[in-house]
């Protein structure tokens, strides 16, 4: 089968004390699963703007990226190459409002939680548990990785 594109995204995984945020989705192809908030990189846009716009947009927080987990290159459910930037943050303001048409609900879990299966139905869930498995072994970079967007 041939591949239908090349998509970049970005996520986060958002931490509060111990648990991290994960979101339930409500768009059509992907409806009811879980995942971080994240989602498309827009033309022209900064690796690391795209994922703090993608959380606010998804939950209404605004988020300092803290780390990344690395990057996941992957084939999705739609046949698309998927370049996918993951990064840790902390809210540092904003409150909590889903996007209804695109998120539906949202839970506080303790990483660990998304490495037993069937417990929650994952969005990806190759791609979740490799960026978990980093998470809790502490795999978690500087953003010093991502340099500045260069020209205009």
């Amino acid at each position: 089968m041939k591949q239908s594109g090349i998509v970049l995204v970005a996520s986060v995984s958002i931490f509060r004390e111990d648990k991290v945020l994960i979101i339930k989705e409500n768009k059509p192809a992907v409806r009811n699963k879980w995942n971080f908030p994240g989602g498309r990189i827009e033309s022209g846009e900064d690796i690391l703007d795209a994922a703090r716009r993608e959380v606010k947009e998804e939950t209404g927080y605004d988020v300092k990226l803290t780390g990344t987990t690395g990057i996941y290159n992957f084939i999705s459910s739609t046949n698309n190459q998927v370049i996918m930037f993951h990064f840790t943050g902390e809210i540092i303001g904003g409150s909590l409002q889903l996007e209804d048409s695109e998120i539906s609900d949202y839970k506080w879990i303790m990483a660990s939680d998304l490495l037993i299966p069937n417990l929650y139905e994952i969005r990806g869930v190759d791609v979740i548990k490799q960026i978990t498995e980093n998470l809790i072994t502490g795999k978690n970079y500087s953003l010093s990785l991502y340099n500045q967007k260069l020209g205009t």
